[in-house]
């Protein structure tokens, strides 16, 4: 079944450029010091915008997914959502989840499952394999929870997770709220 879906995501095991290393405190960049973006001036209506930054994931002490061409979603009342390319994900540490759900921009989302070691991570991010209209940049695109693993990264700053079980936001210190999610959120 993983090997369907990479075929279906256009990726093979074979060209991952990750080499599985552990981000150390020297990975750690200063954070962000020029002006702040608030995510009250973000679009209702998702934007998706190319991003050179260095995005990582880290799950167990493994770099899960790492790159420099990310795709960076803004909406409204959101912090920054990072979506991954393919190529740059290590798939061996991920597999399908029985969970989709619908957003009413981007269309069906497909979930993955993560695991490094004895650690399992349930629907640790997610997918569009076929988005909507607008949105098919996203395609194959992996975007994570950063609340779900044990550090995500946007240029070497740790971000923090967006509250809310439905929400996958990554918190930097350019961002500033309020932020949709938490207590009487709703969401899965």
């Amino acid at each position: 079944m993983l090997d369907a879906l990479h075929t279906m995501l256009g990726c093979a095991q074979g060209r991952v450029k990750l080499r599985g290393r552990v981000s150390t405190a020297n990975d750690r960049e200063r954070p962000y010091d020029g002006p702040r973006e608030s995510a009250r001036d973000y679009p209702r209506r998702p934007r998706v915008e190319p991003s050179t930054r260095r995005i990582w994931v880290v799950l167990a002490g493994v770099t899960i997914a790492d790159t420099r061409r990310a795709l960076r979603v803004l909406e409204t009342r959101r912090p920054p959502v990072f979506y991954i390319p393919p190529d740059n994900v290590r798939w061996e540490h991920l597999s399908p989840s029985n969970l989709h759900t619908w957003c009413e921009f981007k269309g069906v989302a497909s979930y993955l499952d993560a695991k490094v070691g004895d650690r399992l991570v349930r629907e640790a991010g997610w997918y569009y394999h076929a988005p909507s209209p607008g949105y098919e940049a996203l395609t194959g695109h992996i975007a994570f929870y950063p609340g779900k693993m044990d550090a995500c990264y946007v240029d070497g700053e740790q971000v923090s997770g967006q509250e809310g079980a439905f929400y996958g936001g990554w918190i930097t210190s350019e961002i500033e709220g309020p932020f949709k999610g938490g207590p009487g959120a709703g969401g899965r």
